[in-house]
């Protein structure tokens, strides 16, 4: 079951990024982004409901009697910066939350960038890993993730105040609308042929025609050539666009320059707590760190 949206597109002005939103509201939402869930229900739980532990923020999820979140309502936008499935054990229940949170946000406040588990979806036959949750789609589920692309609630990038948020980013500057109408367009490329015996084909083909986002590397699926989905967070270079990113594991959150890692959350299973958010306002950019099962501290960048 890829991420299926019961409700309107995300009009293009609001799925780009947080400024149209910041012009509509009298005061601009906080962006709280979370990369890499993989899978792991719980844990992303856990990192949603850090800012309910946390004095200084409202909360950003409400939860029911039967420990299901839901959009709380408040002044927020949530990015879901890639991977949001594979090697974890509730592939399934993770994409009914992020679904439900789609669905119960006004348009534009919930963002899912494209991760690299997510585009084994766009091209099952060239990746070949039918061992993992996204590489065992059907056509008729890769069409629907298809209609959440072309709908605008799946993206390539997302613009925040001072950093763009893509699942792996790039060393050089990009338009965010740009890429997000790559993306579009190569799920249209896909639609079309999806089950037909060109279907093979065309899943190869957009690594090459789209490969400003999709793009694997030459030598290395993440090597330093890789597009926005795939590049190793070692080959950002201190000096690239501001940007956060996920993809590459690390224990604690990384900055490199004026541009940080947030996968955080594979590295930590094992221990009580180290799950986290990274929280952006229109002047700062902080991350809320869950030490322990009850204490969450935050860390200022700037």
């Amino acid at each position: 079951m890829p991420l299926s949206i019961d409700g309107p597109s995300t009009p293009p002005p609001l799925r780009h990024g947080v400024h149209d939103l910041a012009k509509q509201s009298e005061t601009p939402p906080t962006i709280v982004s979370l990369s890499d869930i993989h899978g792991y229900l719980v844990e992303a739980k856990s990192a949603l409901q850090t800012l309910t532990d946390h004095p200084e923020f409202d909360p950003i999820v409400s939860q029911d009697d039967d420990g299901r979140l839901h959009w709380a309502d408040n002044n927020y936008v949530l990015v879901f910066n890639g991977d949001l499935v594979d090697r974890g054990p509730e592939n399934e229940g993770v994409l009914a939350l992020v679904s439900r949170l789609i669905e119960e946000a006004p348009p534009g406040r919930v963002r899912v960038t494209l991760g690299n588990h997510e585009a084994f979806i766009l091209s099952p036959d060239h990746f070949n890993f039918e061992r993992w949750f996204a590489g065992r789609v059907t056509t008729p589920d890769r069409l629907t993730f298809f209609d959440a692309i072309a709908g605008g609630h799946v993206i390539a990038a997302y613009e925040g105040y001072h950093y763009t948020y893509a699942h792996a980013g790039s060393p050089d500057p990009y338009e965010t609308d740009a890429v997000n109408e790559t993306l579009i367009d190569a799920a249209e490329v896909l639609a079309a042929t999806a089950g037909t015996l060109d279907d093979t084909a065309s899943q190869r083909s957009i690594l090459d025609t789209h490969g400003r986002v999709l793009g694997v590397g030459h030598t290395h699926y993440k090597g330093p050539d890789a597009g926005l989905v795939w590049m190793d967070f070692k080959h950002l270079p201190s000096d690239a666009p501001p940007q956060i990113v996920g993809h590459t594991r690390h224990d604690e959150p990384q900055q490199k320059g004026n541009v940080f890692c947030q996968n955080i959350l594979r590295n930590n299973l094992d221990t009580s707590g180290g799950e986290g958010v990274f929280i952006e306002t229109a002047n700062s950019l902080s991350a809320l760190i869950r030490r322990g099962e009850s204490e969450t501290t935050k860390v200022t960048y700037c």
